[in-house]
């Protein structure tokens, strides 16, 4: 039936129909008006507007700093699309500093364009991550699981130990807890998870807080 349909990533409008731009099982989500996307195990994140991700400063030009997304270029982001931002109270970002934030621009014919404030001007939780903590990789299929509401692995890991998380849909994901061991395990599981089913993920994280 004819009704808003909404295309993730994979997947492109032609004329009346959809054309698949990548190889992966067809997903869909119902709330919402309906959205399909096709989850594939791609390695190199591809921008996408509105999507949240991890950025490394890798350079000052002007009034715009250059970040590395993991994308074929990298993204700027201007001083004052931070919360608070004017010329004179700019935030104080340096070269190999993180940042999550979410792109305005994002298509192959511009440079993608990032911002650390919603439609309101508001950070929600978006800006200049702490210096301490420690960044890894995982695979964009393993990102979106563990995006999803109410998953069960972050759940799980909620209950080992208190810590801090931030994932970025291009594969990044940031964590701190308490102590470097504990943040150290955390990153492990987080890494391993994929890799491994239900029961013997509960198996260890059992073993672990047994300890």
């Amino acid at each position: 039936p004819r009704a808003r349909l909404l295309c993730g990533p994979g997947l492109r409008r032609s004329g009346a129909g959809l054309l698949v731009t990548k190889c992966g099982l067809l997903r869909h989500r119902p709330a919402g008006g309906g959205a399909y996307w096709v989850d594939s195990q791609q390695k190199r994140y591809v921008p996408v507007k509105g999507d949240h991700v991890i950025g490394i400063v890798t350079a000052k030009a002007g009034d715009v700093f250059r970040l590395d997304v993991g994308g074929s270029e990298p993204a700027s982001l201007s001083y004052l699309a931070f919360e608070g931002a004017t010329k004179r109270n700019r935030p104080n970002l340096q070269v190999g500093d993180l940042v999550y934030g979410q792109f305005v621009v994002a298509n192959k014919d511009m440079e993608p364009e990032m911002v650390c404030i919603d439609s309101s001007g508001k950070s929600s939780g978006m800006g200049i991550i702490g210096q301490d903590g420690f960044l890894f990789k995982v695979s964009l299929g393993l990102i979106r699981k563990l995006l999803a509401p109410k998953c069960e692995i972050i759940q799980e890991l909620s209950q080992l130990y208190p810590f801090e998380l931030v994932l970025g849909m291009n594969g990044r994901i940031w964590v701190k807890a308490k102590t470097v061991q504990q943040t150290l395990i955390i990153v492990n599981i987080l890494e391993a998870c994929e890799y491994m089913t239900a029961q013997q993920r509960k198996q260890a994280l059992a073993k672990l807080s047994g300890n």
